[in-house]
């Protein structure tokens, strides 16, 4: 099974930069986006329909702002729409689709990016969040759980870990939350099969970043213990370039 995960900023926008020819050669089983900043009578469902894929929506109340998606060219046997809880559902972060005993998740982590408030609003996601996955697995122990994280966990995931280390997305204490969320039981697919390669998943529009690789790795396949024997491949697709992102790849034993 063949999963991508892939910040599209604005799902409409990358249909135009030919986000839909990309996706007919890549082929992935399922995809999974986020920031698709569309309401669900706003999908272009036509290429993806073409292409044999059936999409399931979770937006946010505000229109135009962040919203998750799940594409599958297989039938999930069940999707989950948020996580019951309010304050988070409402901006439209994170679903689930089951097949069999795997379920795969597509989020979307606040940025702390704009302030002080949204800072906190993220690191109590963080937490609960968390909480969430760990009692979800005890019903679904096969977790795959794909999406912007909005975090660089170690110096190799940020080309300036230096100057960036008082910048939201490297402090300390995301930093810390994703190595405590690991040794809670997941794992970093990408970092896992390449210990030592140094690639990034998001760049800045400014300062011609992606031109000079200064990026961050920030989008992530994390799946649980359990499904660390089935993990046969992890890797990055930054030639990919319909967004200020460009997509993750987990290949899994089904």
């Amino acid at each position: 099974m063949k999963i991508i995960t892939y910040n599209v900023n604005g799902l409409r926008a990358a249909v135009g930069k030919g986000l839909p020819e990309w996706l007919a050669r890549e082929l992935p089983d399922v995809l999974c986006l986020q920031e698709t900043k569309l309401q669900p009578d706003q999908f272009p469902a036509e290429p993806f329909e073409a292409l044999g894929y059936k999409a399931w929506l979770y937006s946010a109340q505000k229109k135009g702002y962040s919203g998750v998606a799940i594409l599958s060219r297989r039938e999930p046997d069940h999707v989950e729409y948020g996580m019951e809880i309010e304050k988070y559902d409402n901006e439209g972060r994170f679903i689930r689709a089951d097949f069999g005993e795997l379920s795969v998740v597509s989020v979307y982590h606040p940025s702390g990016t704009s302030g002080d408030e949204r800072q906190s609003f993220k690191m109590e996601w963080l937490e609960d969040f968390q909480n969430y996955v760990v009692e979800l697995q005890k019903s679904r122990p096969k977790l795959i759980l794909c999406g912007d994280y909005n975090i660089c966990h170690e110096a190799i995931d940020i080309h300036d870990p230096v100057r960036n280390a008082t910048n939201s997305g490297f402090l300390p204490e995301e930093r810390e939350w994703m190595t405590r969320f690991l040794n809670a039981g997941y794992v970093d697919t990408f970092r896992l099969l390449h210990p030592d390669k140094q690639e990034y998943t998001w760049w800045s529009y400014r300062f011609s970043a992606r031109a000079k690789n200064k990026g961050w790795r920030i989008d992530y396949c994390m799946v649980s213990e359990p499904l660390k024997p089935q993990v046969d491949a992890a890797y990055i697709l930054n030639e990919a370039v319909h967004s200020d992102h460009c997509p993750a790849v987990i290949e899994v034993k089904d």
